[in-house]
């Protein structure tokens, strides 16, 4: 209960000051429609007009969660779960891009934090590389690896599931990394001491040590691959999953389909990432690094 008294006080929060900047957001379009219909509002006729706008600036709150319920359990119990028109399938579009990119992220960030923890030379040439990689906006990107790759004749999965894994690589790199080296000197020279091989010293030591880290930097990975798979999405054709419903949304002002899908990304990520730790307890349970 004391953990979530806290959590309820800022939700409440963060609603009141949403209503709040609801009300002032959208009421320059309800005086201005009153003026040209030459009527006077009362307040609560303002304030009611401003919470039930078709296309407002900013959606009120219970706007935003019932277009979710609409679009996902409504759909669901009507059995049009998969229906264009549903988050479900959106939201699936995404999941499967991120799924996909996450996996060759990690793949790939493993590999190099090897790499660059026993070889002095990617230590001193991909780890820079690494760093200025994430200098460039993968808004500017995005658009150039999907019609490099459509240019090759590789559409659909593949290309998103690139930029997912082009933002998911690094805090994988340098977590691994900075797991890879946390074996102290006495613990390396012990190892000597038991004439250990480099091999044994990586999988009895470093790689155990290393969990930690990893299972940290999977959990920043895996919200970095979702905004990629989004972002991927804006440049795609046909459009499709979250990135998809928000563009859509923008062409046709349509601001309340534009925060539901927000929503439903945000809760997305949310699973996502409790599920990394989810397994990250079980796994460090199992190997007698935490109770």
């Amino acid at each position: 209960m004391r953990n979530i008294l806290p959590i309820l006080t800022v939700v409440a929060a963060i609603a009141l000051i949403w209503y709040v900047g609801t009300y002032q957001m959208n009421k320059k379009w309800t005086l201005e429609q009153a003026e040209r219909a030459q009527v006077e509002l009362s307040f609560n006729e303002v304030l009611t007009d401003t919470m039930e706008q078709e296309r407002p600036v900013l959606p009120a709150p219970h706007q935003v969660t019932g277009e979710l319920w609409k679009t996902t359990g409504e759909m669901a119990l009507d059995g049009k779960a998969m229906s264009k028109r549903s988050l479900i399938y959106h939201g699936w579009i995404t999941l499967s891009s991120t799924l996909v990119g996450f996996a060759l992220g990690t793949i790939a960030g493993i590999l190099l934090a090897v790499g660059i923890v026993h070889n002095k030379a990617m230590d001193m040439s991909v780890m820079p590389w690494a760093i200025a990689s994430q200098t460039i906006p993968i808004l500017a990107i995005a658009p150039m690896i999907v019609v490099v790759m459509n240019s090759i004749g590789v559409q659909g999965l593949l290309p998103k599931a690139v930029i997912a894994a082009y933002l998911s690589f690094f805090p994988v790199v340098v977590g691994m990394v900075k797991g890879l080296r946390a074996p102290t000197t006495s613990e390396l020279d012990l190892m000597k001491t038991y004439n250990a091989s480099g091999q044994e010293t990586f999988w009895k030591l470093r790689l155990p040590s290393s969990m930690p880290y990893l299972f940290t930097s999977l959990k920043i990975g895996i919200a970095a691959a979702l905004v990629g798979a989004i972002v991927a999405e804006l440049s795609s054709s046909p459009l499709r999953g979250f990135g998809g419903r928000m563009l859509t949304g923008s062409y046709y002002g349509q601001t309340i389909q534009i925060w539901s899908a927000l929503f439903a990304a945000a809760i997305m990520a949310a699973c996502l990432v409790g599920f990394i730790g989810y397994l990250q307890r079980v796994t460090l349970k199992k190997m007698g690094m935490s109770q």
